[in-house]
């Protein structure tokens, strides 16, 4: 990448490997610095190094980590840059020579490394500075020879013109946002991948290539964020996507799935596709409101609290943003559900239990009817749950 004129992070990946030899880089590099695995991401074998922090300790932890996650306990020490926003950009090459890059994405509202909501265009990059790492991020795949789709990732640092970007990664494969690149760019990036690897010439050229609007793209995951996000399974009992202008959902579930620790807890992609970024907002936070699922918890009242939060809203994110306001953002009270749908959790709960149908003998507080006695009712809370929306 140096070679390339893409800029770096300062860092090192000595050929000691020792914990001695890792905190000799660390004092090079100088503090704060990030010690992280060689041969994998996802902030698995991660661990930041400042000035309270025992080295040492740090060092065998991520390396203890590293060899878990990746088989490998490998590791190197960079710089670490903050306040800081990830910005990434895809790219794609072919065998032909050709290699163009699709602009980029904004992915800094991030939990312990893990991106939660993406956007493209990025509202930190003006014309200006997306000259220069989009130019910056076709050089390193160039450099590398690459072909099919990719994702250079940066570290951006200030905002505007006289921004500093450095290369972070390149991440070889097609990536969980890549739906705002497609939805700005009208293009069908698994397609394309098809295309190049039947060895054909890209469909498209880097002048025909155009961003068009905004797009934004929310990670739903099976996990309780009141609970320290803990991991949630167990079978969906009620699942609906919603459906509406300027909407996709890519999902992996459907309503009856059984959804098990054994995964990621991600279970679907919410993205929302506007003329603006303000629109853009809005229609995801009103898909987000129709998009009713139960029988586990998800994060999706902690995305509503995201989007609705005024350093959000502003643009004004950086790496550090969930760190600094995740907690109370996650700490806040969930919203009410209707009776009914209490009682059709519980006869859910009841009929696993016994194996009985999934009816109750009345619903709280609603009467069957003037005329008919409750005792004597059978009601069936399903029907009204079908067609429920938050």
């Amino acid at each position: 990448m140096q070679a390339a004129g893409v800029p770096v992070v300062p860092g090192d990946t000595p050929e000691d490997q020792s914990d001695e030899g890792i905190r000799r880089a660390v004092d090079r590099v100088g503090r704060p610095a990030l010690v992280k695995a060689s041969a994998g991401g996802g902030g698995k074998g991660m661990r930041r190094i400042s000035d309270n922090v025992d080295v040492i300790d740090a060092i065998q932890a991520a390396r203890r980590e590293a060899t878990a996650a990746f088989g490998d306990g490998t590791l190197y020490v960079e710089r670490l840059v903050e306040p800081a926003r990830h910005v990434e950009v895809q790219v794609f090459g072919d065998d032909h020579g050709q290699v163009v890059h699709l602009f980029e994405r904004e992915c800094s509202v991030q939990r312990r490394h893990q991106k939660v909501i993406e956007e493209s265009p990025s509202p930190a990059v003006t014309a200006g500075l997306r000259d220069a790492i989009t130019s910056a991020a076709a050089r390193a795949a160039r450099a590398a020879g690459y072909r099919n789709a990719g994702t250079i990732e940066f570290l951006l640092e200030g905002t505007g013109d006289r921004a500093r970007f450095y290369f972070l990664e390149m991440n070889t494969r097609l990536q969980v946002e890549h739906p705002v690149t497609e939805q700005v760019t009208s293009v069908d990036l698994v397609r394309a991948q098809l295309v190049v690897a039947s060895r054909e010439r890209l469909p498209w050229m880097q002048h025909t290539l155009v961003q068009r609007g905004h797009a934004i793209e929310a990670r739903v995951y099976a996990e309780d964020p009141g609970r320290a996000f803990v991991p949630q399974a167990g079978l969906l009992l009620l699942y609906r996507e919603p459906m509406m202008p300027g909407i996709r959902v890519d999902a992996g579930v459907a309503q009856g799935s059984i959804v098990t620790v054994h995964y990621d807890p991600m279970i679907a992609k919410v993205i929302a596709t506007a003329e603006t970024r303000d629109l853009a907002i809005a229609r995801l936070t009103s898909a987000l409101r129709a998009y009713p699922i139960l029988g586990i918890r998800t994060n999706i009242p902690f995305l509503l609290r995201i989007l609705d939060h005024p350093r959000f809203r502003a643009g004004e994110i950086d790496t550090g943003f969930l760190d600094g306001e995740g907690a109370s953002i996650a700490d806040a009270p969930d919203i009410d559900v209707p009776p009914f749908v209490s009682a059709a959790l519980e006869a859910a709960r009841l009929s696993a239990v016994d194996g009985r149908e999934a009816v109750v003998d009345k619903e709280p507080s609603i009467s069957p009817s003037r005329d008919t006695a409750a005792t004597t009712t059978t009601w069936d809370p399903w029907a009204r749950l079908r067609e429920w929306r938050p």
